[in-house]
């Protein structure tokens, strides 16, 4: 039970709202990217101070900063006065065992979830805790550690592909938010793939390999969805919440957002049920495969049962048994043993069963 449970040894007796790290720590030291930009400019820069993206807090800009590696509290402690954020928000920040949720503070909205990627040379899917800040004119992105998903929200900005340079920082999470959908649901693509294979393996070649490999994803798959029905709860909030940082245009991508997601759960669910059937068709299998094991013994035991109960009779310790003195009484017998063997396998093949 432990293992499903956040541990909390470090927060014992600690103010409440005191940013302290809890996790895995996964990089030595935190890197800073900012992104300022509207739709005449642009600036991509890495910052080693974060006074620097401080001063963008209350331009016209809209100004994504995005920090990989939680471990470093003094630096989260300065990020929260510069943008005032609630000592609450610092504290889940730096615990990267958070449930995906959305909260509402004053001055910006809070998410967190999972953001997970598929790793094409290990064939195993990556995971980490994501949390984003979503501001009036920012939007701050804290990861555990560098590589992600959102290449492609980078590109749009810096090509000015689409509205994303023309609207605010709603639109940017809305688009960061879909890119970690869209990776959800290619996930659940392969993991998919591998799943509907497994019903030729199964008629083919039921082995113990199967098994394993059922029990393997069915585990893959309940992860998927401790992961993705949760960021479902949150964005159908974020279609419902009245809050002046989500502007009514940008509702209407979160609608298209909660389409995606209902999509991605359904998915997990017919991929469950699938898995269950399976498991049900290779038991069956097996059972089949014992069954006709056991009934092969079973006629070669049926055609034994009477050859054993002649030479048991003639086995016999009696002084005198005619047979025994007659001239061809060996080849009599053995006659007898082979014509009914003939007999007994031609009526069970009559019977067709064998």
């Amino acid at each position: 039970m432990a293992r499903f449970l956040i541990k909390k040894e470090k927060t014992i007796g600690q103010v409440p709202g005191e940013p302290v790290f809890i996790g895995e720590q996964k990089v030595s030291s935190t890197s800073i990217q900012m992104i300022d930009y509207d739709k005449h400019t642009l600036t991509d820069m890495k910052i080693e101070d974060i006074r620097e993206a401080i001063k963008h807090k209350d331009t016209s800009t809209v100004t994504w900063i995005n920090i990989n590696g939680l471990h470093d509290t003094e630096l989260i402690k300065k990020i929260g006065e510069g943008f005032n954020l609630h000592a609450l928000v610092l504290e889940d920040i730096v615990n990267t065992g958070q449930r995906p949720r959305l909260e509402d503070y004053d001055n910006c909205l809070y998410l967190v979830l999972r953001m997970m990627f598929y790793e094409n040379k290990t064939g195993k899917v990556q995971s980490e805790q994501l949390t984003i800040l979503v501001g009036e004119t920012f939007l701050l992105t804290f990861q555990e550690k560098p590589g992600d998903v959102f290449n492609p929200v980078r590109d749009r900005i810096k090509n000015q592909k689409g509205r994303i340079r023309k609207v605010g920082s709603d639109y940017l999470a809305y688009a960061i938010l879909d890119t970690i959908i869209d990776n959800y649901l290619v996930i659940i693509e392969r993991i998919g793939d591998k799943i509907e294979d497994i019903e030729d393996l199964i008629l083919e070649n039921p082995d113990e390999t199967i098994l394993t490999k059922i029990n393997s994803y069915k585990r893959e798959i309940n992860y998927l969805s401790k992961t993705i029905r949760p960021a479902k709860e949150f964005i159908l909030q974020l279609c419902k919440l009245e809050s002046e940082i989500i502007k009514e245009p940008t509702r209407t991508f979160f609608r298209d957002l909660l389409d995606l997601s209902s999509q991605a759960v359904d998915a997990i669910d017919t991929y469950r049920d699938m898995l269950s059937d399976y498991l049900s068709m290779y038991n069956s299998q097996v059972n089949n495969k014992l069954n006709e094991i056991m009934k092969v013994l079973t006629i070669f035991s049926a055609i034994f049962i009477p050859i054993t109960f002649i030479a048991g009779v003639y086995g016999t310790n009696f002084d005198f048994i005619p047979e025994l003195h007659f001239k061809y009484g060996y080849f009599v017998m053995w006659g007898a043993m082979i014509v009914l063997v003939l007999f007994m396998i031609r009526f069970f093949h009559h019977k067709k069963w064998f």
